[in-house]
């Protein structure tokens, strides 16, 4: 049987394929593009039918049908690796569930500890081999479905087909059911233009990066700030090793500094992950023979970042306090993110010759009722650790860029106050003093 006549033979629709999953099971939707919308909405159809269906996804811009027709959770239950802005408001609701990892253990979860009863992933249309490309999801989906005991494929005709190092496709063999969902357009996941204190951060960082070093960015402004700042340089042959590739990597590209020539791993190849953004990115990476997709668990391995010599991890964070405990994910107890891989990059950058991780953030931020708050806090109250303080490196605002690394807790304390808000650095002094970690000589 040629695979066409197998791909012919599992095609089905959505109604058809999602009759596979049974009340109980627990079901994977993958991330960010890989979210297959028809099945999801042909699974919600069922709800009547179904009772305590589990389901897990990422990243995943919604909106998510099991979730929004079973608001008290008897039929479905949404759980997620790391929120999008519309996932962290089903959590809010108290209508989902977060799961807390790193993404280099994603897979590791999945071979060891979890249950798959049926995979659905949104993949590009088969080739003549036979294969389907994972496209913008391939860092998470192959684990996904090496463990599930059913493989439903979406094939959307939007989705890039990203080359791959590794474990990037799915074969007609490996599946139990084929949907076609012809041009569905694909989520767009753009930053606002950079303002100036994302411009300012951008401005500290600049000066540690060199000629052929690696780069991996976070998504955001200051992110894309960066990625003016480069274009606009004299900076050369730079590369990238990504979680996620966004438009920040577009633009370097565009403005020719990112080559990936002279990378100690990979030579020649922009190693990524996930891909989420505009048209244009996934146009870019479409088809691209000097992009290389991995999964996370080779991505972000800690031993393998640390392989990038002058590797440059640039993050953002929402809050540090004085200790250096870095809280990037969560308000209090409220999740806003996730862990994601900012610890496996703070770790490889600082295990990799010449390299340097950066967690980046605004000094103050106001909130709805006008009060301006510092996000260098005296200690945590409440608030998930992201990066604990013994793995702190450089921590950036708009006033500057101190090294933590191998500091004592007076020295953290006058190094952080020194990059807070003006108008917050008598207040942290005094508690700092009051914390005893403040020495009567420290600069004020």
């Amino acid at each position: 049987m040629s695979c066409f006549d197998e791909y012919r033979s599992k095609l089905r629709s959505a109604e058809e394929a999602v009759r596979l999953v049974k009340s109980g099971d627990w079901v994977d939707y993958t991330s960010n593009n890989g979210f297959p919308q028809s099945l999801d909405a042909a699974l919600s159809r069922r709800r009547d039918e179904l009772l305590h269906v589990k389901v897990r996804g990422n990243l995943l811009p919604g909106p998510i049908a099991v979730a929004e027709c079973d608001e008290r959770m008897e039929h479905f239950v949404y759980h997620t690796w790391h929120c999008s802005g519309y996932e962290r408001k089903l959590c809010d609701q108290g209508r989902a569930f977060f799961t807390p990892m790193i993404f280099r253990n994603l897979g590791w979860y999945y071979r060891n500890f979890l249950t798959v009863d049926v995979a659905m992933v949104s993949v590009s249309p088969m080739d003549k081999h036979g294969y389907f490309s994972l496209s913008c999801a391939l860092g998470v989906s192959r684990d996904i479905i090496d463990r599930a005991k059913v493989v439903i494929l979406e094939v959307n005709e939007a989705l890039p087909r990203i080359h791959g190092g590794e474990r990037e496709t799915v074969h007609i063999s490996e599946v139990d059911c084929v949907v076609e969902a012809g041009y569905r357009p694909l989520w767009e996941m753009t930053s606002p233009p950079p303002g100036e204190t994302d411009r300012a951060i951008a401005a500290h960082i600049f000066p540690h990066i060199v000629d052929g070093a690696t780069v991996q960015l976070g998504i955001g402004g200051m992110p894309n700030a960066l990625g003016e700042l480069i274009a606009a340089s004299d900076l050369k042959d730079l590369g990238m090793h990504t979680e996620l590739c966004s438009d920040g990597y577009l633009a370097m590209a565009q403005a020719g500094k990112l080559t990936n020539r002279r990378k100690s791993l990979h030579p020649g190849k922009g190693v990524l992950g996930l891909a989420i953004g505009s048209r244009a990115l996934y146009d870019w990476v479409d088809d691209n023979p000097g992009i290389a997709g991995f999964p996370l668990s080779y991505v972000n391995d800690p031993n393998v970042i640390a392989q990038n010599e002058n590797m440059i991890s640039i993050n953002g964070c929402l809050n540090v306090d004085l200790y250096g405990q870095v809280g990037s994910e969560s308000a209090g107890t409220r999740q806003i993110s996730g862990t994601g891989g900012q610890l496996d990059f703070v770790t490889g950058a600082g295990m990799a010759k010449g390299g340097k991780s950066f967690l980046c953030m605004s000094s103050a931020y106001t909130d709805r009722q006008g009060q301006r708050h510092s996000r260098i806090l005296p200690s945590f109250q409440g608030d998930i650790v992201t990066t604990p303080r013994s793995q702190s490196h450089y921590i950036v605002t708009e006033y500057g860029a101190v090294n933590l690394a191998g500091m004592n807790t007076w020295q953290r304390a006058e190094k952080l106050i020194s990059i807070a808000h003006p108008d917050f650095r008598e207040e942290l002094i005094k508690k700092a003093e009051q914390q005893h970690i403040w020495l009567p000589s420290n600069k004020r």
